[in-house]
Protein backbone atom coordinates (compact mmCIF):
# COMPACT_ATOMS: atom_id res chain seq x y z
CA UNK A 1 0.00 0.00 0.00
CA UNK A 2 1.07 3.40 -0.78
CA UNK A 3 2.01 6.44 1.56
CA UNK A 4 -1.20 8.21 2.64
CA UNK A 5 -2.23 11.72 1.71
CA UNK A 6 -4.34 12.34 4.82
CA UNK A 7 -3.62 11.69 8.46
CA UNK A 8 -6.03 9.87 10.71
CA UNK A 9 -7.60 11.97 13.49
CA UNK A 10 -5.12 12.57 16.26
CA UNK A 11 -5.78 11.62 19.85
CA UNK A 12 -6.82 14.16 22.46
CA UNK A 13 -4.08 16.53 23.48
CA UNK A 14 -2.98 16.57 27.10
CA UNK A 15 -4.30 19.42 29.15
CA UNK A 16 -1.91 21.96 30.69
CA UNK A 17 -0.51 21.44 34.13
CA UNK A 18 -3.01 22.49 36.75
CA UNK A 19 -1.98 25.43 38.94
CA UNK A 20 -1.21 24.58 42.55
CA UNK A 21 -3.42 25.85 45.37
CA UNK A 22 -2.98 29.50 46.31
CA UNK A 23 -1.14 29.75 49.61
CA UNK A 24 -3.44 32.48 50.71
CA UNK A 25 -6.75 30.75 49.96
CA UNK A 26 -8.73 33.90 50.64
CA UNK A 27 -6.95 35.69 47.83
CA UNK A 28 -8.83 33.56 45.22
CA UNK A 29 -11.18 35.98 43.54
CA UNK A 30 -14.52 35.11 41.98
CA UNK A 31 -12.95 36.06 38.63
CA UNK A 32 -10.28 33.43 39.19
CA UNK A 33 -12.91 30.81 39.99
CA UNK A 34 -14.83 31.87 36.88
CA UNK A 35 -11.76 31.50 34.69
CA UNK A 36 -11.05 28.12 36.22
CA UNK A 37 -14.59 26.95 35.57
CA UNK A 38 -14.43 28.28 32.01
CA UNK A 39 -11.14 26.51 31.35
CA UNK A 40 -12.58 23.33 32.84
CA UNK A 41 -15.61 23.55 30.58
CA UNK A 42 -13.35 24.21 27.55
CA UNK A 43 -11.23 21.17 28.32
CA UNK A 44 -14.37 19.05 28.70
CA UNK A 45 -15.85 20.35 25.43
CA UNK A 46 -12.57 19.80 23.64
CA UNK A 47 -12.36 16.22 24.93
CA UNK A 48 -16.01 15.59 24.07
CA UNK A 49 -15.49 16.92 20.56
CA UNK A 50 -12.46 14.74 19.96
CA UNK A 51 -14.25 11.69 21.34
CA UNK A 52 -17.29 12.33 19.17
CA UNK A 53 -15.06 12.82 16.14
CA UNK A 54 -13.41 9.48 16.85
CA UNK A 55 -16.80 7.84 17.26
CA UNK A 56 -17.87 9.27 13.90
CA UNK A 57 -15.10 7.21 12.37
CA UNK A 58 -17.27 4.16 13.07
CA UNK A 59 -15.85 1.16 11.30
CA UNK A 60 -12.40 2.68 10.86
CA UNK A 61 -11.99 3.45 14.55
CA UNK A 62 -13.35 0.11 15.74
CA UNK A 63 -11.26 -1.83 13.27
CA UNK A 64 -8.14 0.10 14.18
CA UNK A 65 -8.61 -0.80 17.84
CA UNK A 66 -9.10 -4.44 16.84
CA UNK A 67 -5.82 -4.27 14.92
CA UNK A 68 -3.98 -2.94 17.94
CA UNK A 69 -5.51 -5.69 20.08
CA UNK A 70 -3.73 -8.21 17.88
CA UNK A 71 -6.67 -10.44 16.90
CA UNK A 72 -4.96 -11.75 13.79
CA UNK A 73 -5.10 -14.58 11.29
CA UNK A 74 -2.10 -14.92 8.98
CA UNK A 75 -3.24 -15.44 5.38
CA UNK A 76 0.28 -15.79 4.01
CA UNK A 77 3.47 -16.36 5.98
CA UNK A 78 6.81 -15.37 4.57
CA UNK A 79 7.96 -18.98 4.34
CA UNK A 80 4.84 -20.21 2.52
CA UNK A 81 4.92 -20.98 -1.20
CA UNK A 82 1.44 -20.20 -2.45
CA UNK A 83 0.36 -21.21 -5.91
CA UNK A 84 -2.94 -19.40 -5.62
CA UNK A 85 -4.93 -18.48 -2.55
CA UNK A 86 -8.24 -16.68 -2.98
CA UNK A 87 -10.90 -15.75 -0.44
CA UNK A 88 -14.27 -14.51 -1.65
CA UNK A 89 -16.04 -11.94 0.52
CA UNK A 90 -19.31 -10.04 0.10
CA UNK A 91 -19.06 -6.88 -1.98
CA UNK A 92 -19.74 -3.57 -0.29
CA UNK A 93 -22.31 -1.13 -1.64
CA UNK A 94 -19.55 1.16 -2.95
CA UNK A 95 -19.96 -0.07 -6.51
CA UNK A 96 -23.73 0.56 -6.58
CA UNK A 97 -23.27 4.32 -6.58
CA UNK A 98 -20.89 4.44 -9.54
CA UNK A 99 -21.19 3.80 -13.24
CA UNK A 100 -20.97 0.09 -13.94
CA UNK A 101 -18.81 -1.34 -16.70
CA UNK A 102 -20.12 -4.71 -17.77
CA UNK A 103 -17.55 -7.46 -17.55
CA UNK A 104 -15.31 -5.49 -15.19
CA UNK A 105 -17.03 -3.67 -12.29
CA UNK A 106 -16.82 -6.07 -9.33
CA UNK A 107 -19.75 -8.41 -8.80
CA UNK A 108 -17.52 -10.94 -7.07
CA UNK A 109 -15.32 -9.42 -4.38
CA UNK A 110 -12.43 -10.82 -2.43
CA UNK A 111 -8.69 -10.95 -1.92
CA UNK A 112 -5.93 -13.21 -3.18
CA UNK A 113 -2.26 -14.01 -2.69
CA UNK A 114 0.11 -15.81 -5.05
CA UNK A 115 3.82 -16.56 -5.22
CA UNK A 116 3.54 -18.01 -8.73
CA UNK A 117 3.50 -14.92 -10.98
CA UNK A 118 6.93 -13.38 -10.47
CA UNK A 119 10.20 -15.24 -9.98
CA UNK A 120 12.73 -14.33 -7.30
CA UNK A 121 15.17 -13.24 -10.00
CA UNK A 122 12.58 -10.94 -11.57
CA UNK A 123 11.70 -9.48 -8.18
CA UNK A 124 15.37 -8.70 -7.56
CA UNK A 125 15.65 -6.99 -10.96
CA UNK A 126 12.55 -4.91 -10.31
CA UNK A 127 13.81 -3.96 -6.87
CA UNK A 128 17.02 -2.68 -8.43
CA UNK A 129 14.92 -0.43 -10.70
CA UNK A 130 13.30 1.02 -7.57
CA UNK A 131 16.62 1.41 -5.77
CA UNK A 132 18.24 3.24 -8.69
CA UNK A 133 15.29 5.57 -9.17
CA UNK A 134 14.88 6.36 -5.48
CA UNK A 135 18.61 7.01 -5.17
CA UNK A 136 17.90 10.27 -7.02
CA UNK A 137 15.74 11.54 -4.17
CA UNK A 138 13.81 10.20 -1.22
CA UNK A 139 11.60 11.59 1.50
CA UNK A 140 12.96 13.18 4.67
CA UNK A 141 10.44 10.95 6.45
CA UNK A 142 10.10 7.19 6.36
CA UNK A 143 8.08 6.74 3.15
CA UNK A 144 9.30 7.50 -0.38
CA UNK A 145 7.60 6.92 -3.72
CA UNK A 146 8.70 6.61 -7.33
CA UNK A 147 6.05 6.74 -10.06
CA UNK A 148 7.51 5.84 -13.47
CA UNK A 149 4.23 6.84 -15.17
CA UNK A 150 3.91 10.45 -14.00
CA UNK A 151 7.55 10.88 -13.02
CA UNK A 152 6.65 11.70 -9.39
CA UNK A 153 9.58 11.21 -7.01
CA UNK A 154 9.79 12.02 -3.29
CA UNK A 155 12.45 14.63 -2.62
CA UNK A 156 12.78 15.98 0.91
CA UNK A 157 9.35 17.11 2.02
CA UNK A 158 8.04 17.50 -1.53
CA UNK A 159 7.75 15.73 -4.90
CA UNK A 160 9.47 16.46 -8.18
CA UNK A 161 9.03 15.17 -11.72
CA UNK A 162 12.19 13.12 -12.16
CA UNK A 163 12.00 13.26 -15.97
CA UNK A 164 12.06 17.07 -15.95
CA UNK A 165 14.22 17.51 -12.86
CA UNK A 166 17.02 15.16 -13.93
CA UNK A 167 16.64 15.37 -17.71
CA UNK A 168 19.16 13.32 -19.71
CA UNK A 169 20.56 11.78 -16.52
CA UNK A 170 17.56 9.41 -16.57
CA UNK A 171 19.19 7.51 -19.46
CA UNK A 172 22.00 6.57 -17.05
CA UNK A 173 19.55 5.31 -14.42
CA UNK A 174 17.02 3.24 -16.38
CA UNK A 175 17.21 1.09 -19.53
CA UNK A 176 14.67 -0.07 -22.10
CA UNK A 177 15.01 -3.55 -20.60
CA UNK A 178 13.92 -2.17 -17.21
CA UNK A 179 10.76 -0.71 -18.67
CA UNK A 180 10.06 -3.84 -20.72
CA UNK A 181 10.25 -5.99 -17.56
CA UNK A 182 7.98 -3.55 -15.73
CA UNK A 183 5.35 -3.78 -18.50
CA UNK A 184 5.58 -7.57 -18.63
CA UNK A 185 5.08 -7.91 -14.87
CA UNK A 186 2.13 -5.52 -14.97
CA UNK A 187 0.48 -7.62 -17.70
CA UNK A 188 0.93 -10.86 -15.73
CA UNK A 189 -0.56 -9.31 -12.60
CA UNK A 190 -3.49 -7.95 -14.60
CA UNK A 191 -4.20 -11.34 -16.14
CA UNK A 192 -4.10 -13.06 -12.74
CA UNK A 193 -6.57 -10.58 -11.25
CA UNK A 194 -8.92 -11.01 -14.21
CA UNK A 195 -8.78 -14.80 -13.83
CA UNK A 196 -9.48 -14.67 -10.08
CA UNK A 197 -12.50 -12.39 -10.42
CA UNK A 198 -13.88 -13.92 -13.62
CA UNK A 199 -13.56 -10.82 -15.78
CA UNK A 200 -11.81 -9.98 -19.03
CA UNK A 201 -8.32 -8.52 -18.64
CA UNK A 202 -9.05 -6.42 -21.74
CA UNK A 203 -11.76 -4.61 -19.77
CA UNK A 204 -9.27 -3.49 -17.10
CA UNK A 205 -7.15 -0.37 -17.40
CA UNK A 206 -4.04 0.56 -15.50
CA UNK A 207 -4.79 3.66 -13.41
CA UNK A 208 -2.99 6.16 -11.25
CA UNK A 209 -1.30 6.17 -8.91
CA UNK A 210 0.78 3.10 -9.70
CA UNK A 211 4.13 3.42 -7.95
CA UNK A 212 7.14 1.98 -6.13
CA UNK A 213 7.29 2.53 -2.38
CA UNK A 214 10.27 2.43 -0.06
CA UNK A 215 9.49 2.47 3.65
CA UNK A 216 11.87 2.56 6.60
CA UNK A 217 11.67 3.47 10.29
CA UNK A 218 12.58 7.16 9.93
CA UNK A 219 10.12 9.40 11.75
CA UNK A 220 7.41 10.92 9.56
CA UNK A 221 8.03 14.55 8.58
CA UNK A 222 4.82 15.23 6.62
CA UNK A 223 1.43 13.54 6.22
CA UNK A 224 2.78 11.92 3.04
CA UNK A 225 5.02 9.81 5.28
CA UNK A 226 2.10 8.51 7.38
CA UNK A 227 1.42 5.33 5.45
CA UNK A 228 0.09 3.29 8.39
CA UNK A 229 -3.44 4.69 8.71
CA UNK A 230 -6.42 2.43 7.93
CA UNK A 231 -7.99 3.31 4.59
CA UNK A 232 -10.14 2.18 1.69
CA UNK A 233 -8.53 2.49 -1.73
CA UNK A 234 -11.73 3.47 -3.52
CA UNK A 235 -12.16 6.34 -1.07
CA UNK A 236 -8.51 7.42 -1.12
CA UNK A 237 -8.12 6.96 -4.90
CA UNK A 238 -11.50 7.20 -6.57
CA UNK A 239 -10.56 5.45 -9.81
CA UNK A 240 -9.43 2.16 -8.20
CA UNK A 241 -11.52 -0.98 -8.76
CA UNK A 242 -8.79 -3.58 -8.25
CA UNK A 243 -5.60 -3.10 -6.24
CA UNK A 244 -2.47 -5.24 -6.29
CA UNK A 245 0.88 -5.14 -4.53
CA UNK A 246 4.07 -6.80 -5.63
CA UNK A 247 6.46 -7.15 -2.71
CA UNK A 248 10.16 -6.75 -3.38
CA UNK A 249 11.70 -7.51 0.02
CA UNK A 250 11.26 -10.05 2.82
CA UNK A 251 9.45 -9.57 6.12
CA UNK A 252 11.67 -10.33 9.18
CA UNK A 253 14.77 -10.58 6.97
CA UNK A 254 14.96 -7.20 5.20
CA UNK A 255 12.64 -5.32 7.57
CA UNK A 256 10.59 -5.68 10.75
CA UNK A 257 6.94 -4.64 11.02
CA UNK A 258 5.47 -3.57 7.69
CA UNK A 259 2.96 -6.40 7.35
CA UNK A 260 -0.16 -5.81 5.26
CA UNK A 261 -3.37 -6.11 7.29
CA UNK A 262 -6.97 -6.53 6.12
CA UNK A 263 -9.14 -5.15 8.92
CA UNK A 264 -12.26 -7.29 9.16
CA UNK A 265 -14.98 -7.20 11.81
CA UNK A 266 -13.71 -9.19 14.77
CA UNK A 267 -10.25 -10.01 13.44
CA UNK A 268 -7.44 -9.04 11.12
CA UNK A 269 -6.10 -10.98 8.15
CA UNK A 270 -2.37 -10.45 7.70
CA UNK A 271 0.01 -10.92 4.77
CA UNK A 272 3.73 -11.20 5.43
CA UNK A 273 5.59 -9.74 2.43
CA UNK A 274 8.28 -11.67 0.62
CA UNK A 275 10.07 -10.84 -2.63
CA UNK A 276 7.97 -11.88 -5.63
CA UNK A 277 4.71 -12.28 -3.69
CA UNK A 278 1.63 -10.60 -5.18
CA UNK A 279 -1.47 -9.74 -3.18
CA UNK A 280 -4.60 -8.36 -4.85
CA UNK A 281 -8.12 -7.39 -3.88
CA UNK A 282 -11.21 -5.42 -4.85
CA UNK A 283 -10.74 -1.80 -3.85
CA UNK A 284 -14.01 -1.07 -2.01
CA UNK A 285 -14.77 -0.87 1.70
CA UNK A 286 -15.02 -4.67 1.89
CA UNK A 287 -11.22 -4.50 1.98
CA UNK A 288 -10.41 -1.90 4.61
CA UNK A 289 -6.68 -2.26 5.29
CA UNK A 290 -3.50 -0.75 6.62
CA UNK A 291 0.26 -1.38 6.74
CA UNK A 292 2.07 -1.81 10.04
CA UNK A 293 4.77 0.69 10.85
CA UNK A 294 8.22 -0.52 9.77
CA UNK A 295 10.39 -0.87 12.89
CA UNK A 296 13.74 -1.59 11.23
CA UNK A 297 15.21 -2.18 7.77
CA UNK A 298 13.66 -1.17 4.45
CA UNK A 299 10.49 -2.44 2.79
CA UNK A 300 10.11 -2.22 -1.02
CA UNK A 301 6.91 -2.83 -2.98
CA UNK A 302 4.96 -1.74 -6.04
CA UNK A 303 1.31 -0.78 -5.93
CA UNK A 304 -0.29 -1.64 -9.31
CA UNK A 305 -3.84 -0.37 -9.61
CA UNK A 306 -6.61 -0.98 -12.14
CA UNK A 307 -9.87 0.71 -13.08
CA UNK A 308 -12.85 -0.36 -15.15
CA UNK A 309 -13.37 3.16 -16.48
CA UNK A 310 -11.34 3.80 -19.63
CA UNK A 311 -11.47 7.53 -18.93
CA UNK A 312 -9.27 6.92 -15.88
CA UNK A 313 -6.80 4.66 -17.66
CA UNK A 314 -3.10 5.42 -18.09
CA UNK A 315 -0.47 3.96 -20.38
CA UNK A 316 2.64 2.01 -19.48
CA UNK A 317 5.69 4.15 -18.76
CA UNK A 318 8.05 4.91 -21.62
CA UNK A 319 11.73 5.74 -21.23
CA UNK A 320 12.27 9.33 -22.45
Amino acid sequence: MAPQRRAAPRGPESGGTAAGPDRGGRRHSSAGRSRGQQESRWRWLKTAFLLSSAAAGGLLSWSYLSAEDGVTEVLARRGDSLRDKFIEIPCSEDYDSQRRFEGCTPRRCGRGVTDAIITQEEAERIRRIAERGLSLGGSDGGASILDLHSGALSLGKHFVNLYRYFGDKIQDIFTEEDFALYRDVRQRVQQRIAQAFGISSASMYLTKPTFFSRINSTEAKTTHDEYWHPHIDKVTYGSFDYTSLLYLSDYSEDFGGGRFIFMDAGSNKTIEPCAGRVSFFTSGSENLHRVEKVHWGTRYAITISFTCNPAHGIGDPVLP
